[in-house]
């Protein structure tokens, strides 16, 4: 019988680029997103079926997951896709748009993982990688919400991961930098309205470098190589739980070593335009 993963946030990006990686290799798929209506996703090698989740909407979580079950017989891979970036000064963001944050990037993340426990916990395996952010490493400027939320990602699946190995359960939890994607087109939000007030200069420079960035051709990685690394990390059978991924991403851990937490803060401040 193929094995079957189920992904989050399948309508762009990391998520569809997911979905083919997969099904490229015969995997089933429940490729699942808030809106299914007229997805289309190539079928590959293996059978890819879109289902309606919301990763907000707790009812609508335990759905879609019993739908992919009955749908394939088991789920043996969740990846923890679903998400979005939030942009702008903290003094800015009102406490909806705080709550927002939380409850797509980490409380649906703590929904989906919790409606497949049981069936992993039952056939006595399974992997679950969930999607964080360099930023959940090493926080960028102006976005202090989102990188916490990233944060949250991270020591949940460290945490996580120690609780489920004795059960057969492998927890990661993928950390990529920059992706040519359209994160920061509508997958992005602000905390706030017009040029942000007496944080203008800063979101302005803040903005410039990563125009300038993504103009340079930078070291963005594609979402296909994620994908590919996505598969890679949900089929190596190995222990590791942390991956970082992408060339920028790897270059700033490298220098986080190097540097130092200080030094390394210091030269993004200066990268930004920041530095006092």
């Amino acid at each position: 019988m193929a094995s079957t993963v189920l992904i989050t946030g399948c309508s762009s990006g990391i998520g569809a680029a997911a979905v083919r990686a997969f099904a490229d290799r015969g995997w089933n798929v429940a490729a699942t997103l808030r809106n299914p209506a007229g997805a289309q996703f190539e079928q590959g090698a293996g059978c890819v079926e879109a289902f309606a989740l919301d990763v907000t909407d707790a009812p609508c979580v335990e759905q879609a997951v019993a739908q992919a079950q009955a749908r394939f017989g088991r789920i043996d891979v969740l990846i923890n896709n679903a998400g979005y970036g939030l942009f702008g000064p903290f003094e800015t963001a009102t406490p909806e748009a705080i709550r927002r944050q939380f409850a797509t990037n980490v409380e649906g993340v703590f929904a989906v993982t919790r409606a497949v426990l049981p069936g992993m916990r039952a056939q006595g395996s399974g992997v679950i990688i969930n999607i964080a952010s360099l930023t959940g490493l090493v926080a960028m400027p102006l976005y202090s919400i989102y990188a916490a939320s990233k944060y949250a990602v991270v020591g949940f699946s460290e945490s996580l991961s120690h609780e489920l190995a004795p059960l057969g359960i492998r927890v990661k939890v993928f950390a990529p930098g920059s992706v040519h994607t359209d994160f920061s087109g509508r997958s992005m939000a602000r905390t706030f309205k017009g040029d942000g007030g007496p944080y203008a200069a800063s979101i302005a420079k803040v903005q410039a470098a990563f125009v300038a960035n993504r103009a340079s051709g930078g070291a963005a990685s594609s979402p296909q190589a994620l994908g590919q690394a996505l598969y890679g990390a949900a089929t190596d059978g190995s222990a590791q739980v942390r991956y970082v991924v992408g060339a920028d991403a790897l270059e700033t851990m490298r220098l986080r070593k190097e540097l130092g937490e200080e030094a390394l803060l210091a030269g993004l401040r200066q990268h930004f335009g920041l530095a006092t």
